[in-house]
């Protein structure tokens, strides 16, 4: 669940990127709102959040902060749990079925394991996972709308477990879908991965949205530039803020013991969104497609420790 920030991407990027959005023509049918359901219930025995019961979080981390061992494993718990939540929840993702049932598959799964689906009442969000279908970039609210052959829908799974937050989403495809939104597709993967190569000791924050950016650029693509990747832990957002295009003042530099998300969101227009009534949704401006994967890594002494991994899925970095 990425957070929103006001900073423009660079301006290189932008001029790199501004013919292509214009010469990309295809325009699929925008998404239409479906019915949005009540919230399904938590039983008492589940631990809950600081924002559970008036919607606003309290606590607040700095965003240099570095987990101690005790707490890297009850990090590593969370986000291991919350990819097999991911997991089984994107099997279910077929033509048909509804993302609010995709949220009852998700939800049922946490309560099972005994964790608190963290996006539920963060803010006032109404629902335990976001859904986002083809052109919504991000914070889809799960509703009545089933899925239909040629879409995509990024699935994105955050859970409270252990006094810790793990968040990670995928974006699957829906029966027969078009070879250009597959590019789409695998390219934001590639630029998700390519983020995370550049993590380790020592490194800026930054290096992140430029080696992403570098790929996008080659592509023709655009990223969005409201939303980021956080700083995670005890907490669901730190002030750590993660940009995936160049920006040259997040400067942080990463240490050993520091987790926090890239979630590169990619639109094959232009970068801009609007909001739907809703207040959560967020669509790209000319309703052309949107992708996005998310992982929760860990800066380790050597490298980049990927903690949303699936399982039996091996570390593909030095760690």
């Amino acid at each position: 669940m990425g957070k929103a920030k006001k900073k423009k991407g660079s301006k290189k990027s932008f001029l790199a990127n501004r013919k292509s959005w214009f010469d990309k023509e295809t325009i699929d049918n925008p998404v239409k709102k479906g019915v949005v359901n009540a919230q399904l219930e938590i039983p008492a025995e589940i631990a809950r959040p600081d924002y559970a019961e008036d919607s606003i979080p309290k606590q607040v981390c700095l965003k240099d902060t570095v987990m101690n061992a005790e707490q890297l494993e009850r990090m590593e718990s969370s986000c291991k749990l919350a990819r097999h939540i991911l997991d089984e929840t994107a099997k279910h993702a077929v033509e048909g079925v509804t993302t609010d049932e995709l949220d009852k598959i998700a939800h049922k799964l946490c309560i099972e394991a005994g964790a608190y689906p963290a996006p539920y009442n963060y803010h006032g969000f109404p629902k335990s996972i976001c859904t986002s279908v083809n052109e919504v970039i991000c914070h889809g609210i799960p509703d009545s709308r089933p899925l239909l052959d040629g879409d995509s829908v990024n699935i994105d799974v955050t859970v409270y477990y252990n006094g810790m937050f793990g968040d990670c989403s995928t974006t699957v495809l829906i029966g027969n879908v078009s070879e250009e939104n597959k590019k789409l597709i695998d390219v934001t993967e590639e630029a998700l991965m390519k983020g995370i190569s550049v993590v380790k000791p020592g490194a800026k924050v930054s290096d992140i949205g430029k080696a992403i950016e570098k790929i996008i650029d080659e592509h023709g693509y655009s990223i969005v530039t409201t939303y980021g990747g956080h700083g995670i832990g005890e907490v669901f957002h730190t002030k750590l803020h993660v940009p995936h295009y160049f920006e040259p003042g997040p400067s942080t530099i990463m240490k050993p013991g520091m987790t926090f998300t890239i979630e590169p969101m990619i639109n094959a227009g232009k970068p801009k969104h609007k909001l739907w009534k809703d207040n959560w949704t967020a669509a790209t401006i000319d309703s052309k497609r949107s992708a996005q994967f998310e992982h929760t890594v860990l800066v380790t002494e050597k490298g980049v420790k990927i903690l949303t991994l699936s399982e039996g899925e091996p570390q593909p970095f030095e760690y």
